[in-house]
């Protein structure tokens, strides 16, 4: 998704309304598969292990995004990796590495171990074993090099627990449970500082969607995915915004619908299908700010693979630009915010393009009508500008691209 535009196009009422599209990539090399997990490590894309029609497997495909080519690569465990085929399992990237954990082997047997795979040395090695239960149908996502991994079934039922990995010490620590029901084959991805998870399998298919909150250890429920409840979507993050796709929903259709939800606004945008058969239990990852997906299962296993590039905006946040300009942009050492509805009680907030608050690096002078930022220690980059009245109603949501001279 190409989230950032440059020059004077920037978070300006005149920001352009540009559609999103999918195009079809090489398909995933061996069998159609469902369950399986995906990674980025190195620059590639990873898909591993997941279900056949010959059952269980551990191997795993590698893509190049400029060649557009899968290769074989190293199965999980490498070459002394008997009995670790598995399906359902977590999997994530931190660093330049990639991680799968937990899942359901043969005889449906439930695992909680994990493992670490190096691209460079093309080695995998396996580390401590998840804190909790093992399990299948869990969630995982990342956050300032620290992994979260939660939800799922296990042998006695759904759970809601939720552990946090640190890869520099090899340490699984718990944090809050979850904020929902216990569930499994939910959607899990991060997005700025915050993890989010949504949708799944309580008994009956959910719609609900939750906000994970690091520094609070808490969880927050947000506006409720607006699709069909359903299990086994996917999603991927790229503040400030994180998408929901495909699925099985509630009526036992399997869904080929896209939905985005933007962190400034708390709401959902309906956009532009995958262009193949609905489905359920697919992959899919970001390299760079183009999402990937593919496999899964709708009645067959499925081997095709898709590109999405998002969009610059969406309908309700060009709606909220409209009374507010700011300018200029790109700045060096100031901008200024102008709007009918800007007085001395306006806030605003700063974001960076990880999402964090970092405000205290800009200096604010308000008037009516009128707000100057200076640019104080900020480093040159692209921030997000949240401006709102006394009561919180947000009037704005934009992007600045600063190039302070140092």
């Amino acid at each position: 998704m190409k989230k950032f535009l440059t020059g004077a196009l920037l978070c300006s009422s005149a920001l352009m309304f540009a559609q999103d599209y999918w195009m079809q990539r090489d398909s995933v090399k061996g069998p159609g598969k469902s369950v399986a997990s995906a990674f980025v490590a190195n620059g590639h894309g990873y898909i591993v292990a997941g279900l056949t029609s010959n059952g269980f497997v551990r191997s795993m495909y590698t893509y190049e995004v400029v060649q557009d080519d899968w290769d074989d690569t190293t199965s999980i465990g490498g070459l002394n990796g008997g009995g670790l085929s598995r399906g359902s399992a977590c999997s994530f990237s931190i660093g330049n590495k990639g991680y799968i954990c937990l899942g359901q082997g043969d005889n449906t047997n439930y695992l909680n171990d994990v493992w670490e795979y190096d691209p460079v040395l093309d080695v995998w090695s396996q580390k401590a074993n998840y804190a909790g239960s093992a399990r299948r149908g869990a969630v995982a996502f990342v956050i300032n090099d620290l992994a979260y991994v939660g939800t799922g079934q296990d042998v006695t039922g759904l759970r809601k627990d939720f552990y946090r990995y640190d890869p520099a010490t090899n340490i699984w620590g718990a944090i809050a449970d979850f904020g929902g029901t216990a569930r499994k084959y939910a959607v899990g991805f991060a997005m700025g500082n915050q993890g989010y998870v949504g949708t799944g399998n309580d008994g009956v298919m959910r719609n609900d969607f939750w906000q994970y909150q690091v520094f609070q250890n808490t969880w927050i429920q947000k506006a409720n995915f607006p699709g069909t409840a359903r299990e086994g979507a996917t999603g991927w993050g790229s503040f400030p915004d994180g998408f929901i796709a495909t699925g099985e929903d509630i009526n036992n259709a399997y869904c080929n619908d896209v939905w985005q939800y933007n962190y400034f606004t708390n709401a959902w945008t309906q956009r532009t299908s995958l262009p193949a058969s609905g489905r359920k239990h697919a992959v899919s990852f970001m390299i760079g700010q183009i999402a990937y997906l593919g496999t899964g299962y709708n009645g067959n296993l499925l081997d095709d693979f898709y590109a999405y590039d998002g969009i610059t905006g969406t309908e309700q946040e060009l709606s909220n630009s409209q009374t507010v300009h700011i300018f200029p942009n790109p700045c060096v050492k100031s901008f200024i915010i102008e709007g009918d509805h800007i007085n001395a009680q306006s806030n605003v907030i700063v974001f960076d393009a990880s999402g964090r608050d970092v405000t205290s690096a800009f200096h604010l002078e308000r008037t009516t009508g009128k707000i100057t930022v200076e640019v104080q220690s900020a480093v040159n980059g692209y921030y997000s500008v949240v401006v709102s009245d006394s009561e919180g109603l947000e009037h704005s949501s934009s992007l600045v691209m600063i190039t302070a001279e140092k």
